[in-house]
């Protein structure tokens, strides 16, 4: 049994973000790193999925859509950030999608430092 759910895709995902982040390198715009990684995804046999919409329901009433920025093999949401660092409201953000979308695992990709750093969000049962 995997440590955590869709192990070696993370892997695969965070190896495409690093190849995207040592070749264009730091501080860019977050969808210019977003595109380059769906190119490096799909070079590597992955399908991503952008801006793809989930129904969001309040109580069984439509109350709008939510459109996370990437979803690969239909089973890892990645969001590309260009921040300082991680924060609460990121983690949380990564937790309603989560559930929202009903996938167990949230990647945040950050590519605003000279390392690249990401973390893993679990969806809460």
């Amino acid at each position: 049994m995997e440590a955590f759910p869709h192990k070696e895709l993370s892997y695969e995902i965070i190896g495409a973000s690093m190849e995207v982040h040592r070749t264009l390198k730091p501080g860019l715009d977050e969808k210019l790193y977003e595109r380059a990684l769906i190119i490096e995804l799909n070079k590597r046999g992955l399908h991503a999925a952008q801006q793809k919409q989930f129904p969001v329901n309040y109580k069984g009433t439509a109350i709008g859509t939510l459109i996370p920025d990437l979803i690969v093999d239909d089973k890892i949401i990645v969001d590309a950030k260009v921040v300082s660092e991680f924060c609460s409201a990121h983690i949380s953000q990564m937790l309603g999608y989560l559930n929202i979308t009903d996938l167990e695992v949230a990647l945040l990709i950050n590519f605003k430092n000279a390392s690249l750093e990401h973390q893993r969000v679990f969806k809460k049962l």
